[in-house]
């Protein structure tokens, strides 16, 4: 688990004009919600927050004018041309608190021999973990897998203290046979039923 720690800075101007001043100064306009206190808008450091934004799942502790408060990207919002981070929404947490997360599901190990695709059914599952706890991703082995297994939610290992809220049935990756191999075994199907 990776924890960043930003300085934060309150603000009192919103809307467009003064969302716009603010990413002219390289900064993310922002705001922190939760535990039933009323929303705090702030203005976060654009670039930190760029890099800390490219783990999955990051802590940010936030140093806002002296207090620091514990926080989850809930949502963030870029620009769909250039990319840059436009706004972001936190969630507060607390050390202890269980969250409910998606993680990266990523394979390790090889297929069995031959030509076969691995499909990614899901790319993420959501889980429980504690706040200061949550997993980057998850692995599982595919390790000898043929045409036609199936991997279901339910059988991936999960970090201690995590808890799948995903259906355990839910398929997340499945092997398949590769289609030119399909292709040519029906052609050999139909040579041999005219024959």
């Amino acid at each position: 688990m990776s924890e960043v720690k930003l300085a934060a800075e309150s603000r009192t101007e919103f809307g467009k004009g003064a969302a716009r001043r603010i990413r002219r100064d390289k900064k993310v306009p922002g705001v922190v919600y939760g535990h039933g206190v009323d929303p705090l808008h702030i203005t976060l450091p654009g670039h930190e927050l760029q890099l800390a934004l490219r783990t999955p799942n990051v802590l940010l502790t936030l140093d806002i004018e002296g207090k620091t408060q514990l926080a989850i990207p809930k949502a963030v919002q870029r620009d769909a041309v250039k990319g840059f981070l436009e706004h972001v929404d936190l969630l507060t947490v607390k050390s202890g608190e269980k969250v409910t997360v998606e993680v990266y599901v990523h394979t390790e190990g090889e297929l069995a021999p031959g030509a076969y695709l691995l499909e990614h059914v899901l790319s993420t599952v959501t889980v429980e973990a504690e706040a200061t706890h949550i997993p980057e991703s998850v692995t599982v082995s595919i390790a000898g897998l043929e045409a036609g297994a199936s991997i279901a939610a339910k059988d991936i290992p999960l970090p201690e203290g995590t808890t799948l809220v995903t259906d355990e049935d839910a398929v997340v990756l499945q092997v398949l046979a590769a289609q030119a191999e399909e292709a040519a075994a029906d052609d050999a199907e139909g040579e041999s039923a005219e024959v």
